[in-house]
């Protein structure tokens, strides 16, 4: 896992902006990310342990992204599409195609294994794929929970539009608004979409926070008269310090992305796809991939990914 860590981070003077993270591309069999958490200097932001931007990736016909059956302990996975479709099968039995603007918030809890592969109709055609997969740290108490997989749909999430900004909570309270999907501490995530010259003050009621610059070019400084403002483009994670009023302006059109939370209860460590407070169980989660113990993926069960060797 160490190529998790090939970031550039610094430090910024800004009062609002405590550290800039740029991502790193990664290749994952063909299929390009971005990656920006973790970080050497930031491994989290509340909750969010894990942040890789999918694409934008055309895909020709006769050919799709086909991420093999693969385990997750104690944590949440969310996929969220801005392009293209994803079929997602899972352990419990599950068989979800997600789309644009819908939400997939799968929980590894004591172990699951999932699947994501292009549906069939896309990969005849060829199309573009592009978007955010995520992961999100649960509570210690609820690390060897029951697994369990929800999804939903675009039009179920609460959309706040005010001129010239459009913003879809995904998860949490932003905006006098509150959405739908499960999570194990205070989190906010939210798809915010601007005009050239449009502003939105980020929520300022989480300890921690991030925004993320998918498209386009910001401008950030907090409300304080003679705050130096930072610049963002694309593939740029911008860490606020906690407490500060920060108002986002679109230089170009915009699309971003705002995480963050509470501080998780504790230190987690990682390894592959495997996320745990004690290092113990992480070795156990990797016996038991290798000699088969997790369960299969129904639908899906002649392929899996192999435990890395390191």
């Amino acid at each position: 896992m160490s190529e998790v860590f090939e970031h550039v981070c610094e430090d910024h003077p800004a009062d609002a902006i405590e550290l800039v993270i740029r991502a790193r591309p990664r290749d994952l069999g063909g299929f390009a990310v971005r990656r920006t958490l973790p970080s050497m200097r930031r491994r989290l932001v509340g909750p969010f342990i894990f942040f890789d931007h999918m694409g934008p990736a055309d895909l020709a016909p006769g050919h799709g992204m086909d991420v093999r059956p693969h385990p997750h302990i104690a944590l949440a996975t969310v996929t969220y599409l801005f392009e293209g479709s994803i079929f997602h099968r899972d352990s419990l039995g599950t068989a979800m195609a997600i789309r644009p603007g819908d939400v997939n918030w799968m929980i590894a809890g004591k172990g699951i294994v999932h699947s994501e592969r292009t549906p069939d109709d896309l990969r005849a055609t060829g199309h573009r794929s592009h978007g955010i997969q995520a992961w999100v740290a649960v509570r210690k108490d609820e690390e060897e929970s029951e697994p369990g997989f929800v999804h939903h749909p675009a039009s179920s999430l609460p959309v706040i539009e005010r001129p010239g900004v459009e913003v879809r909570l995904i998860s949490g309270d932003a905006y006098g608004r509150h959405a739908p999907t499960p999570t194990s501490t205070p989190t906010i995530y939210a798809d915010a979409k601007l005009a050239a010259g449009a502003e939105l003050e980020i929520p300022d009621g989480y300890e921690e926070r991030a925004v993320y610059v998918v498209s386009g070019e910001i401008e950030c400084a907090g409300q304080t008269s003679g705050d130096p403002a930072a610049r963002a483009e694309e593939g740029t994670m911008l860490v606020l310090r906690a407490g500060a009023r920060v108002r986002v302006r679109a230089v170009s059109a915009v699309r971003m992305m705002i995480l963050g939370g509470a501080p998780v209860d504790g230190e987690r460590f990682m390894w592959w796809n495997f996320v745990s407070s004690s290092k113990e169980r992480l070795e156990r989660a990797k016996l038991d991939w290798k000699e088969g113990r997790f369960p299969k993926v129904p639908g899906d069960e002649s392929e899996f990914i192999p435990l890395p060797e390191i």
